[in-house]
């Protein structure tokens, strides 16, 4: 299985239910806590719903018509500058090692890009070691507090990348 078997569009209304059930599952895979983490976060169910906003957009990643993966940008929030966040990039096991984080990213930063951000920031886990790995690799840089209010306090590593 390849890359090629797997499709990356935009979030549909219809996604909601399965796209959940990807993030939570993810969080739990990984030992997160659910307080202070997307897994409790009322957008977590209403995914379509909270990207349909000025200057936001919500991938998902697509395998034999089941929803696998996602990630998207909006306007980091209590942030007064021209700041995106990368938020909610989950992958189940399947979608992993294949490249696909990379497009991912790269999709939604271009995106970024044509709605005008300058930056891009992100928050996770330590223990979300290859996420970390991939975020550097693609250019972020740690930053030693966070930026904005995400309301995540479980999140304890803080990233940036000038677009």
């Amino acid at each position: 299985m390849t890359s090629k078997d797997f499709i990356i569009r935009e979030i549909e209304p219809t996604d909601n239910t399965q796209l959940a059930k990807v993030i939570r599952s993810v969080i739990l895979e990984m030992g997160a806590p659910k307080t202070g983490t997307a897994y409790e976060d009322k957008a977590t169910d209403q995914m379509f719903e909270t990207y349909q906003k000025e200057k936001a957009v919500y991938f998902v990643v697509e395998h034999n018509n089941k929803i696998v993966g996602g990630a998207g940008i909006a306007q980091l929030d209590n942030s007064e500058d021209n700041t995106c966040e990368l938020q909610k990039m989950y992958f189940l096991p399947i979608t992993r090692g294949k490249g696909l984080g990379t497009k991912l990213i790269s999709k939604c930063l271009e995106k970024a890009k044509e709605l005008g951000f300058e930056n891009c920031y992100l928050e996770t886990l330590p223990y979300m070691k290859s996420a970390v790995k991939l975020y550097k690799k693609y250019g972020f840089s740690d930053l030693e507090k966070p930026l904005g209010n995400t309301q995540h306090y479980s999140c304890n590593v803080w990233m940036i990348k000038k677009i």
